[in-house]
């Protein structure tokens, strides 16, 4: 761990041995329940723990957050933009240790690490923006002497739960959004990356002292399902629940939140495809292939999973992407040498070699890759060869998003057969096509192309920008957040009509006489 400054990394970002799972902002409530174990893919080392929260905390939480958010409603919203602008800076204090342990808890090599504190910054400044921008409309009205217009109020407490592959950056999408809105938010993170979390609540909580917030603003509750679990996505009290997660997450968060009326914003797989035009540069297609699959060793929900390549042009690209596979550098993610770290997990390499079995008994075969390194600097397990294996997008493994560095080629003849197999998936996240000829593209891009929520040209599926609302369509939820309009969904919107007359016409020309006064 020295040889990386991990100690010192942990002692700058407040993190003690044993760690409090709960947290209203600037207070710490002192939590009692089993504690979670947090060990580094990357070596194996325990890095920390934290005591889970309970019920009775969540309600502490909960108690605190109802309160805020009476106040934090009524502060005019570029105020609260304020307050946001001085939590990108103190990220932009802190961005070295808390990418560093980014990427010691989740595995991404140091410089994805940094990417990731380095979006939570770029949201909070889009953030600060948005908050002078909540604007509505205003609409004509069929009545004489009358205003309408609509406007968005904030919804209260808003809870975002977060997956381990952004165990940062999710939360900021989500949070400065809220805040800027004039939500207050709950946090549960992912129980494989609860140090980030309490991480960044350290690093907020100055921010909150010096401008005087009350408690319960931002909160934070790390706890497993055997904790705080359906109970949270049903309470009432929660009107919208952000969720990033597996498909069947999904599933029940939107079946538990929607028998109560509530609002969700669903971010879910993804099964994601870049189509190889004999028209495309294909040196940027090759670049984006292997960057869309690798990065993050294939733990992105925008990682590229399928890859569509023009038949004319198939043999050669495969043998050029191969070359490139085998240039990968693996190993630590905190030395600079590699490009790749390990997986999160050991359940993660089980999924990366059941699916090269799978792929396997269906007809398909493995051209690269997927052996589980061994040996020196390789001890924890986690560390893959990024695969390579050609298939049919038919196959039942290639319909399903496997969250490991594994690739899936197959040819197409005309641009029809390669849109209808790129669509033919039950996930509807990120897309993409490398060509330049503008009738392929266009239609890509037109209503008959990518169903996609992101959809793009000449560059990878991955690496989104904040200024564009982030979410995809199908299984991957239709949630949007981030930039763009997203912020609406984080509001509630209300149609207001004035009457500045001395008569009270009705709607539609109704006559209703019957009052004699």
């Amino acid at each position: 761990m020295e040889k990386f400054g991990i100690s010192e990394m942990l002692k700058e970002l407040g993190l003690q041995k044993v760690n409090n799972g709960a947290s209203t902002g600037a207070e710490w409530i002192e939590t009692k329940g089993e504690e979670l174990q947090s060990f580094s893919p990357a070596d194996g080392q325990l890095i920390g723990s934290v005591k889970q929260a309970g019920w009775e905390d969540y309600e502490k939480v909960m108690t605190r957050a109802q309160e805020a958010f009476k106040y934090w409603r009524m502060v005019p919203a570029p105020k609260r933009g304020e307050i946001v602008r001085q939590m990108g800076d103190e990220l932009r204090k802190y961005k070295e240790p808390l990418g560093k342990l980014v990427s010691y808890e989740m595995g991404k090599v140091y410089q994805e690490g940094l990417g990731e504190v380095q979006e939570m910054i770029d949201i909070a400044d889009f953030a600060v923006g948005q908050s002078r921008q909540l604007y509505g409309s205003t609409m004509h009205s069929e009545r004489e002497m009358h205003r309408m217009y609509d406007q968005y109020h904030p919804l209260g407490v808003v809870g975002v739960i977060t997956s381990f592959n952004f165990p940062v950056a999710v939360w900021a999408w989500n949070t400065m959004i809220a805040l800027i809105a004039g939500d207050v938010v709950i946090w549960k993170p992912s129980s494989k990356t609860p140090l980030c979390a309490v991480a960044v609540h350290h690093i907020m909580k100055d921010v909150l002292v010096r401008n005087q917030i009350p408690e319960g603003v931002i909160n934070l509750v790390v706890a497993s399902s055997k904790y705080v679990g359906d109970d949270f996505l049903k309470d009432r009290r929660v009107p919208l629940i952000s969720v990033t997660g597996s498909v069947a997450v999904g599933k029940r968060v939107a079946r538990l939140v929607g028998e109560r009326l509530g609002k969700t914003i669903l971010e879910l797989g993804g099964n994601n495809a870049i189509i190889v035009s004999q028209y495309g540069n294909r040196n940027m297609a090759l670049r984006a292939s292997l960057f869309g699959a690798v990065a993050t060793a294939g733990q992105r929900c925008t990682s590229t999973r399928r890859l569509f390549i023009h038949e004319c042009m198939y043999d050669l690209f495969k043998e050029k992407l191969i070359a490139a596979y085998k240039q990968v550098k693996i190993g630590h993610p905190l030395d600079e040498n590699y490009v790749m770290g390990p997986l999160v997990d050991k359940t993660a390499v089980e999924a990366f070699k059941y699916a090269q079995e799978q792929v396997v008994k269906e007809g398909g075969k493995v051209v690269y890759g997927g052996q589980v390194l061994e040996g020196k600097g390789y001890e924890s397990g986690t560390y893959v060869v990024p695969c390579i294996a050609e298939a049919e997008n038919h196959y039942h493994i290639v319909q399903e998003e496997t969250f490991a560095p594994i690739l899936y080629l197959m040819k197409y003849k005309t641009i029809e057969e390669a849109i209808e197999m790129h669509n033919g998936v039950p996930q509807g996240l990120s897309s993409a096509i490398f060509s330049k000829n503008i009738h392929e593209t266009e239609r890509f891009l037109s209503h008959e192309g990518s169903d996609c929520g992101i959809a793009n040209v000449n560059i990878a599926t991955n690496g989104a920008e904040i200024g564009g609302a982030f979410g995809g369509e199908k299984d991957t939820g239709g949630g949007r957040e981030s930039g763009s309009d997203a912020w609406k969904a984080y509001m509630r919107r209300q149609t207001n009509t004035i009457n500045f007359s001395t008569e009270l016409p009705l709607a539609q020309g109704i006559k209703f006489d019957a009052f004699d006064d």
